[in-house]
């Protein structure tokens, strides 16, 4: 689910009196949403809640998002949990167009059109 979809969720659960703690990793979208509590989590997108298969890591950020649920006592409070990736090269290679790999999104993206055209009915 997208990170301005639960953030406006959670601002709605909150104004009813439930108390939420955003797990995310796109840190600006989810503070200027205003959050109650918000655990950034430096991962690439779709990997909020950890590594896949990585149970230890994955227990380690429910724990740290369970903590700041007890311990936040200010409103738009961010922790930043201290998780880190195996390895940096996701960052050089997230959303990069190049000589490299662009004929091969071209073609992906016109697949794509033309599925969602036929899901359209058009």
């Amino acid at each position: 689910m997208c990170h301005q979809t639960v953030s406006l969720v959670a601002r709605e659960l909150e104004s009813a009196g439930v108390p939420t703690v955003v797990i995310g990793s796109a840190r600006d979208t989810v503070e200027e949403c205003g959050v109650p509590r918000f655990l950034f989590v430096d991962y690439p997108l779709g990997n909020p809640c950890g590594r896949p298969w990585d149970r230890r890591d994955q227990e380690a950020i429910l724990g740290a998002a369970l903590d700041l649920a007890a311990s936040a006592v200010a409103p738009r409070t961010t922790v930043q949990a201290p998780n880190r990736w195996p390895d940096e090269e996701w960052r050089v290679r997230y959303m990069r167009v190049d000589e490299t790999n662009r004929a091969e999104l071209a073609r992906a993206g016109e697949r794509r059109r033309r599925a969602r055209r036929r899901d359209d009915g058009d």
